[in-house]
């Protein structure tokens, strides 16, 4: 009689968005093409990091990143938004909190 021991936890090649996170990001991703804010984004899964760049136009810089890196969690937090400088605008584990740095460019004053 032989005992079947299950493979050690093998830690993954890349990170990479979970569905309801893009959900998240999508949906604000897609108000801020209808207000004419942004125009293309772009995808990157890394070894320790995923990154969703967002774009006013295709050929330039990233306006904004949308970074996961779960080696955070436990110290500033996994989410993190970055501006077009470098600079880190908004840090934590709540992406929906996180991203809410992103959508005070949806309130505007009415005339």
């Amino acid at each position: 009689m032989t005992l079947h021991t299950p493979p050690p936890m093998q830690t993954p090649q890349q990170v990479a968005f979970h569905r309801t996170e893009l959900n998240v990001i999508l949906r604000l991703y897609g108000k801020m093409v209808a207000i004419g804010e942004w125009r293309d984004y772009g995808l990157s899964h890394l070894r320790d990091a995923a990154i969703f760049s967002v774009f006013r136009r295709t050929a330039e810089h990233p306006l904004y990143r949308i970074e996961k890196r779960p080696k955070l969690r436990l110290r500033q937090g996994q989410y993190a938004v970055i501006g077009m400088d470098g600079q880190i605008l908004k840090r934590g584990n709540d992406l929906r909190q996180v991203l809410r740095v992103l959508e005070r460019k949806l309130i505007r004053a009415v005339d």
